[in-house]
């Protein structure tokens, strides 16, 4: 009985390790958005503050996703236009009841309207913040490493001229011990 509960237990934590070191090894990031001018508490330790800064006129207003409505009334006379484009459109890829496979088309339709979505969405993209955050931070990497490695090589050098001076000088009591000639 203990066999049988033992093994689903292995099982389990076997496939969890890797979910648990995943999120433990990333980093600390903070996402902010600010308006105009304002201050930024400066990052605490290795954070990593990705800022959105919109315009201070944007403080107060209704966030831009949720300002469209479907109501016609509030339909552009360019998108109107659009639709009149899309009159008698009937058949394959059509996206419409009539005509012999007018049904292909909607899969295509709904993926045009999430790609222009997409492209037209000004909301802040916290990934490629975070990404140009890494960057800046990878960037001063190699400077730092030879910084560090010219501080590491003056060390050494001035240890082992200490270490020459050393060598070469006398010991204590070996000035009191009489020259010996070579045999």
């Amino acid at each position: 009985m203990i066999r049988k509960l033992a093994l689903p237990l292995l099982a389990f934590a076997a496939l969890s390790a890797p979910a648990a070191a995943q999120d433990t090894a990333g980093d600390k990031v903070r996402m902010v958005i600010v308006y105009g001018d304002d201050e930024v508490s400066p990052p605490q330790g290795d954070e990593i503050v990705v800022i959105a800064r919109l315009p201070e006129a944007d403080r107060y207003r209704i966030p831009e996703t949720l300002r469209f409505s479907d109501d016609p009334a509030n339909m552009a006379w360019a998108r109107r236009v659009e639709r009149l484009d899309m009159v008698g459109a009937f058949g394959t890829m059509s996206c419409s009841p009539v005509g012999l496979g007018g049904f292909t088309g909607c899969t295509q339709q709904l993926i045009n309207a999430a790609a222009a979505d997409r492209r037209d969405g000004s909301e802040a993209r916290f990934s490629e913040l975070i990404a140009a955050a890494r960057a800046e931070r990878l960037s001063t990497i190699d400077a730092d490493a030879a910084a560090e490695q010219a501080r590491v090589e003056s060390l050494e050098k001035q240890y082992m001229e200490r270490l020459e001076r050393e060598r070469e000088g006398a010991l204590p009591g070996e000035d009191a011990l009489p020259a010996q000639p070579p045999r």
